[in-house]
Formats: structure tokens, C-alpha cells, sequence
């Protein structure tokens, strides 16, 4: 795959990035603000948009800001692996970086912190 091809939309503040243009994707908002389009047969991601995009870049008091998944819970569980295998793997990953908050022992809400540049 060659570098993904991107687009600032700065009236908008969206960034839209397309792994393979042109290509039939099934949208899956992994929150209010990140949406993954998928090609489920083949399992794998074709391109990913971020609303109020640089909020979610902005720097907090202790490091870079993390957000819930909180899309992953709507999924089935069928859906909810095959979403989970793509943003274990390239491209996805370099891009979002995954881990996991465990506001007590029974309960775990994955996050993610966004790894991109502040738009120009």
C-alpha cells in the first residue's frame, strides 16, 4: 500500500484519510467523532475520518488526550473481531494507538490516542 491520501477540511475541521480511493466501505463510528470504513469480506480498512479534528490533537495537562471506543459496545460480536483485527493491523495501527482503561477490577473500556500531526 502506498501513503494514504488525506484531506483537512478546515471549515469543518475534518481529516479524511483514504487507504484505497474508491472502494464500496462500510462505515463504523468507533465514537462520536471516528469513523472507520471497513471492507468486512476482506477485513481490512480503507479509510478513517476525524471530526473536530484538532481537538482531538490538542495536548492535554498530562500528555496526549485518549478517548473511549465507545462504538466498539453497538457492534456484534462478529463485527466487533473483524473491527478489532483492523485497528490491531498496518495501516490503522500506526494511526491509532490502543489500550485500555480499567476504571475498576470488572471493568475495561479500550481507548485510543490519536498519532498524527497538528493540521497545517
Amino acid at each position: 500500500m502506498t501513503q494514504p491520501i488525506t484531506n483537512y477540511d478546515e471549515t469543518s475541521d475534518t481529516l479524511y484519510m483514504s487507504f484505497f480511493p474508491d472502494v464500496k466501505a462500510t462505515g463504523i463510528e468507533l465514537n462520536e467523532h471516528i469513523l472507520l470504513r471497513i471492507e468486512k469480506e476482506k477485513r481490512k480498512a480503507v479509510g478513517i475520518t476525524f471530526l473536530n479534528y484538532s481537538i482531538l490533537i490538542q495536548k492535554a495537562d498530562f500528555g496526549p488526550r485518549s478517548f473511549p471506543l465507545t462504538g466498539l459496545a453497538k457492534l456484534s460480536d462478529e463485527t466487533r473481531g473483524i473491527v478489532m483485527e483492523i485497528l490491531e493491523s498496518a495501516p490503522v495501527k500506526e494511526i491509532l494507538s490502543l489500550s485500555t482503561y480499567t476504571p475498576s477490577f470488572s471493568e475495561a473500556i479500550p481507548i485510543t490516542l490519536i498519532r498524527l500531526p497538528q493540521p497545517a
